[in-house]
């Protein structure tokens, strides 16, 4: 591990409970051609206002994936700060998306530790994200699992 000049957190500082913030971000439609770049799905429910208006949408929609990506842990204060948890990997991932994000909407990303699964040098973080809209609908809510290294895990790696 590299020195960060940051405090590091391992897996026996975390409570159940901690919340962890992602800064708010602003939809555009600059933003939904760049992920419609990076992931390759050309839906048109994703870029074409007039098809989304005949469908009856009011703009194009997010997609999924461009929701979930709101709750990157790397993007969070628990890597940002003067603090960094020192997570080895992630595991795994859920989500349930619950309300449609369109185009122009503002989303509020947010982390929560439900629970904290120790193991023998390292231990899974579950996290609950979620992603409320400017109108404070719940669009998405699921589960990230993190590995998280204790202070033993280094001296016995």
């Amino acid at each position: 591990m590299r020195p960060t000049g940051k405090k590091r957190r391992f897996f026996e500082d975390l409570k159940v409970g901690e919340r962890y913030n992602i800064p708010s971000r602003t939809h555009t439609e600059a933003l939904f051609y760049a992920f419609q770049l990076v992931s390759g799905d050309n839906r048109p429910s994703h870029y074409d206002i007039e098809h989304c208006k005949a469908l009856g949408f009011p703009n194009m929609w997010a997609h999924g994936f461009q929701v979930l990506a709101q709750t990157a842990p790397g993007a969070s204060d628990m890597s940002r700060g003067d603090s960094e948890v020192v997570i080895l990997g992630m595991l795994e991932q859920s989500s349930r998306f619950l309300a449609p994000v369109f185009a122009g909407d503002t989303l509020y990303p947010e982390l929560e530790i439900a629970d904290l699964i120790p193991q023998n040098t390292t231990g899974v973080m579950v996290l609950r994200s979620t992603v409320h809209n400017q109108k404070d609908e719940l669009c998405m809510e699921g589960e990230i699992r993190l590995l998280v290294a204790t202070r033993d895990w280094k001296s016995k790696n």
